[in-house]
């Protein structure tokens, strides 16, 4: 199937478990990503409820998802030993479901244990127990760090193993605040659905709500105005130069170099400034609308927001160079944080911190839809793995975004951006299945839906980033000083919240 496509779910190929993870596991091997894997409760062929398994697979060079199913049952050979880049979907659909990935080489719980209103661990003390790696051996200790962070962040918890300053392996275990999104989805959409949407990564608004309605407009057959497809590129092009511009300036700020931090604190404030001319939000909230749009942009509105850009782009710009110009940063950056390209293609890494690596996917590339079906951007690439590649690929992709806003800000569309399309119950397609991929300033997005008899979401699954990176930042931290964690954990600058589902 294409990107934001739906079809119907007896489309999807129903293999028994050991055939379906020989297929995943072949894809794989020719080059195929996995986009997604999870478990859904749908009707069988004699209509009887049955739990079962699905993988989205992405073949990049060719702009192709290939969708498989199996039944679930109890258990299922494990696809981690050879495919590590499902071990974290592996171990959430064990902590979910009860149904175990046989083999799988380190299997505990995705979230924090949860606790019933008697205190007792609602998933059980052989699951819920947090069994962490140990350092033995004279010289070997353990730091730990979190998960209560003395900034304002979400909780998460970082054990380093360490031998003196240098850190053996790095530990994350997050999912202390989980919010229970893709379970209140069922049976939707319902009321509350954009506003779920909206606040599943605050600082992604515009990538997840893109990305949700266009399953909704998969699965209704609505198309959507030519108008408002490049407001919604326009909204996520500057939703990726702000955060690209409020990361440099914090990893500036980690080594110490106030310059380029102080000034694109500021810079990052009047690019979310300029996405709140666009809706009245500076995240975005209420933009994005089934169908379309929430709020129309007239030549004026769109002349002052390209006269904004214009003028505080060459300002962002010089301070990110700033960067490159001053050797004590460039020496900071380089050979600091290093995930080799072979490891980001085994861990499935998406966005900046695959990029880095020299792993040229990007969906506005390889699975265009919307304005990006006519208007390409170049993909941003480097070949260290490290610090400084990731730091690169955002200074890159801040160009081509700016490129691309400056254009398309100058040349609107005259037409409508909005169909009147409501998402409401009973009106999507039954029994279909839906994926969608968006670019978010993060990497990869993926939402799927699953449609029941009814038309209503049997199942509803998000796939942020995050989720596919945070095993990058571990791999960046080995044989290094455990001092070098703040920039590493900068550069890849993961979100907990957009993990936790």
């Amino acid at each position: 199937m294409r990107n934001a496509q739906a079809i119907p779910l007896r489309a999807v190929p129903v293999l028994p478990a050991e055939e379906f993870c020989v297929e995943v596991l072949e894809a794989v091997l020719h080059e195929a990503r996995l986009s997604a894997l999870f478990c859904a409760p749908v009707k069988n062929e004699l209509g009887n409820d049955e739990l079962r398994l699905f993988a989205v697979l992405a073949e990049d060079r060719l702009g192709t998802l290939h969708v498989l199913s199996a039944p679930a049952g109890q258990a299922y050979p494990s696809l981690t030993p050879d495919c590590p880049q499902a071990h974290l979907f592996e171990r959430e659909i064990w902590e979910t479901w009860g149904v175990t990935p046989l083999g799988h080489p380190w299997l505990k719980p995705v979230r924090f244990p949860q606790l019933d209103p008697q205190g007792r661990e609602i998933i059980g003390p052989e699951i819920g127990q947090a069994r962490f790696m140990e350092a033995l051996g004279e010289g070997g200790h353990e730091v730990a760090v979190g998960p209560v962070h003395a900034g304002i962040i979400e909780p998460g918890h970082f054990r380093f193993l360490c031998h003196g300053e240098d850190v053996l392996h790095l530990e994350i275990s997050l999912g202390y605040q989980h919010r229970g999104v893709e379970r209140a989805l069922v049976n939707g959409p319902g009321p509350r659905f954009l506003q779920h949407m909206q606040t599943l990564a605050g600082d992604t608004t515009i990538g997840h709500s893109t990305a949700a309605c266009q399953n909704l407009e998969a699965l209704s057959g609505c198309r959507v105005p030519a108008g408002a497809l490049v407001l919604r590129a326009i909204a996520l092009e500057l939703e990726r130069l702000a955060n690209h511009a409020g990361d440099l300036g914090a990893l500036a700020l980690d080594v110490g170099f106030l310059p380029t931090s102080s000034f694109l604190g500021r810079i990052r404030g009047d690019f979310l400034n300029m996405t709140a001319r666009l809706c009245g939000s500076r995240f975005g909230r209420g933009l994005i609308k089934p169908g379309g749009v929430g709020f129309d942009l007239d030549a004026a509105r769109a002349e002052a927001v390209r006269a904004h850009l214009a003028e505080v782009f060459p300002q962002c710009v010089e301070a990110v160079e700033l960067l490159w110009s001053t050797p004590s940063v460039v020496s900071r950056f380089e050979r600091t944080g290093v995930v080799s390209r072979v490891d980001a293609l085994a861990l499935g890494l998406v966005g900046v911190a695959a990029r880095a690596c020299d792993v040229e996917i990007d969906v506005r590339q390889d699975f265009p839809v919307g304005a990006y079906a006519y208007s390409h951007i170049p993909v941003a690439v480097s070949q260290t793995g490290d610090v400084a590649g990731r730091a690169f690929v955002r200074h890159m992709e801040l160009l081509h975004s700016e490129k691309f806003l400056t254009e398309h800000l100058t040349h609107l569309p005259g037409c409508a951006t909005a169909c009147g399309f409501q998402a409401s119950p009973g009106n999507l397609a039954p029994e279909h299945l839906a994926v969608s991929l968006v670019e978010g300033w993060r990497g990869e997005i993926c939402h799927v839906a699953i449609t029941d008899e009814a038309g209503r979401f049997a199942a509803y699954k998000v796939v942020d980033p995050s989720f596919h990176n945070w095993a990058g930042l571990s791999m960046a931290l080995r044989n290094q000083q455990i001092s070098d964690f703040p920039i590493c954990n900068k550069s890849f600058n993961l979100s907990y919240c957009g993990h936790d589902l």
